[in-house]
């Protein structure tokens, strides 16, 4: 997702209070499926080029059940843990406002609005795309609406300085959508499925707008001010900087 050698959350200051059981499910469903079908780890590749989403195919009304299951493959080490990292800082909040079967739902439907709106973008496209990123693109939008104040503890990693600190979620939500928007304007072709990582952000927020206004919108923020709703269980990172040798 992030950039690695850029910038990355590894904890909020105000992880839930009760046990995240869907996302650890997902995080589980995900390692497993990577082990499953990746070749180096005695997996079947075929398995893999099965469950991918193939836009072409889609728009043409076949493959469709590729539209959930690719949500469930990775690419590699890096991509993989990219994803359950953020889907771990991310994920047990947004669970416990939501509970467990409303943030499966709309985890899921994150991750389907990420597959249409990289299916509009490029609805020919015979390159297979597989990755949570897009759901859980769409679980940091969520958290973004609900939780924008909170405190994350990040690693920024510039040339051969390595830094801890902590910065307030919307500043490193809202940075890694400018990126998402900026690639996909244009047109980086790296294999990463910027359109999709947008689309599924911005469905993410859409799709938390009704538990916001439940809990009462800015009424919401200004009770919690902006954070997730419990006592904080870690202090501000104070670390100095590492630097490699």
């Amino acid at each position: 997702m992030l950039q690695a050698e850029a910038m990355f959350p590894i904890r909020d200051h105000n992880p839930s209070e009760r046990t995240p059981y869907v996302t650890y499910a997902l995080i589980f469903l995900n390692v497993a499926m990577f082990l499953i079908t990746m070749p180096w780890a005695g997996g079947e590749v075929g398995l893999w080029n099965r469950l991918a989403l193939y836009p072409v195919a889609v728009s043409h009304g076949d493959w469709l059940w590729g539209l959930v299951t690719h949500m469930f493959l990775h690419a590699g080490i890096m991509h993989i843990a990219g994803n359950m990292l953020f889907l771990w800082v991310f994920g047990d909040n947004l669970e416990d406002q939501m509970g467990r079967f409303g943030f499966l739902v709309f985890y899921l439907a994150c991750g389907l609005a990420a597959a249409a709106g990289q299916i509009a973008a490029d609805p020919m496209s015979d390159v297979p795309m597989i990755g949570a990123s897009g759901a859980i693109a769409g679980v940091m939008g969520g958290y973004l609406l609900m939780f924008p104040r909170a405190r994350v503890d990040v690693i920024a990693i510039i040339i051969i300085i390595i830094r801890r600190f902590t910065i307030p979620a919307w500043v490193l939500l809202l940075a890694w959508f400018g990126i998402q928007l900026v690639s996909s304007a244009s047109m980086v072709d790296d294999g990463v499925a910027y359109v999709a990582h947008a689309a599924g952000f911005l469905a993410g927020i859409v799709f938390a707008v009704p538990l916001f206004l439940r809990r009462g919108g800015s009424g919401f923020w200004q009770r919690t001010h902006g954070r997730p709703p419990h006592a904080p269980a870690y202090a501000p990172s104070r670390i100095p900087p590492v630097r490699r040798r």
